[in-house]
């Protein structure tokens, strides 16, 4: 069976390996290079049991803050489109206890199975992507904040999440870098098991394995439009040419949602533009981070992958605009500073942005619809879970096409 995967970020590249591993034939479409969309620059963590969906019911007494606040980590910027409107209400709809409790259910089932999935290909083919299990910190500012979140991890406890809460002083002693900033920190949740690794290495890894093994890769070609047969595509028109498959996978990101609506059906996908800064660390004791840290009152991550610290955060829904403001930049040089002030002794700051493809639900599209062609299976909106999920994702709908 010959399969058309649309889309080379870590959804598509994950979706290819777990085909070709299952023998399809497998042809990659997309307009850039493997990974160097929202896959890229990504936050780094692979934070299998910190799931819980950005549609919450605390979002509405936080709301007035978020939106208002000119340091807030969420940005909206008001638009003449109903994509953004609507899917602006699908996601306040959202936010609600039961539903997000589902969610968080049904996404720590799906990290889990990616987990498998994903060590299991680090495994077999040894990828180079300073890869590291060193465990999260998740830092609280305030002792509400901390009961909160040990309410949640109460939650995750019946899943099968292995975490707990750490006062301040402990988390200085599983990660010492932290102790210029004990005074800051309320308490913690901490998770031993979690991950890290950098993603685009993963996808140039994993692009290297995949053409090797005869995945064919058209790139530097966008989408066009469709041949249709009947209830079917026959072929995906792109600046490179006509492409026939006998099935589809559209592994698109936050550009999903524009080629559903020319086959005729509407993705609830929408970007949540993010930001991240790369620095390399200072090779003093105890400088840099070896631990994932999340300062969660700031909402930014710091991921270490190899020599160098990743410093993520920020959600905007501002549409497609790949600008990087000075502003935003400078918001994760001071928080580094502020958490880490020994980490980085000078040289180039590597700033980044990108669109994380968000459902108003946090769960990621994946499977056929009945609404769509006959033979498309989506495997898109994976928000800020990209990472985490893409190895589950792939799995889902390589059983489909070829069940084990």
């Amino acid at each position: 069976m010959q399969v058309c995967v649309l889309g080379a970020g870590i959804v598509g590249l994950a979706t290819a390996y777990e085909l070709q591993q299952r023998g399809l034939q497998v042809t990659v479409i997309d307009q850039a290079q493997p990974g160097t969309g929202a896959s890229g620059g990504n936050g780094a963590q692979l934070s299998y049991s910190y799931v819980q969906p950005l549609a919450d019911a605390s979002i509405w007494r936080q709301l007035p803050r978020l939106l208002l606040s000119p340091c807030s980590p969420l940005k909206l910027r008001l638009q003449w489109d109903t994509h953004q409107w609507r899917w602006g209400m699908e996601f306040l709809r959202a936010c609600n206890r039961p539903t997000s409790e589902r969610s968080t259910a049904q996404l720590l089932a799906l990290a889990a199975l990616s987990r498998h999935h994903f060590e299991a290909m680090l495994r077999a083919e040894a990828l180079d992507c300073d890869f590291s299990r060193t465990g999260k910190l998740v830092l609280y500012d305030t002792a509400t904040g901390l009961a909160a979140a040990q309410r949640q991890m109460d939650l995750q406890r019946q899943w099968g999440c292995e975490q707990q809460a750490v006062s301040a002083q402990r988390c200085t002693e599983i990660e010492p870098a932290l102790q210029h900033y004990q005074p800051r920190i309320a308490g913690a949740i901490y998770t031993p098991s979690e991950c890290a690794a950098d993603c685009l290495q993963v996808c140039q890894g994993l692009q290297a394995v995949l053409a090797a093994r005869g995945v064919r890769f058209v790139l530097g070609a966008t989408v066009q439009g469709f041949v249709r047969q009947g209830t079917r595509i026959a072929a995906v028109q792109t600046s490179a040419g006509a492409i026939e498959a006998q099935q589809f996978v559209l592994a698109l990101g936050s550009r999903s949602h524009e080629v559903a609506q020319t086959l005729g059906f509407r993705l609830p996908v929408y970007p949540l533009k993010g930001y991240s800064i790369t620095l390399d660390t200072s090779p003093a004791p105890s400088a840099a981070p070896r631990v994932n840290v999340t300062d969660a009152a700031r909402k930014v991550v710091f991921a270490r992958i190899g020599q160098r610290l990743r410093v993520a955060g920020m959600a905007e829904l501002v549409g497609h605009d790949a600008r990087i403001p000075a502003a935003r930049i400078q918001s994760l040089r001071d928080a580094t500073r502020a958490v880490f002030p020994h980490c980085h002794q000078g040289g180039e700051l590597h700033a980044w942005t990108g669109m994380r493809p968000a459902t108003p639900t946090g769960l990621p599209v994946v499977g056929r619809r009945a609404d769509a062609p006959d033979n498309l299976l989506l495997n898109t909106g994976h928000g800020s879970l990209g990472f985490t999920l893409a190895f589950g994702t792939a799995a889902q709908v390589a059983e489909l096409l070829a069940p084990a």
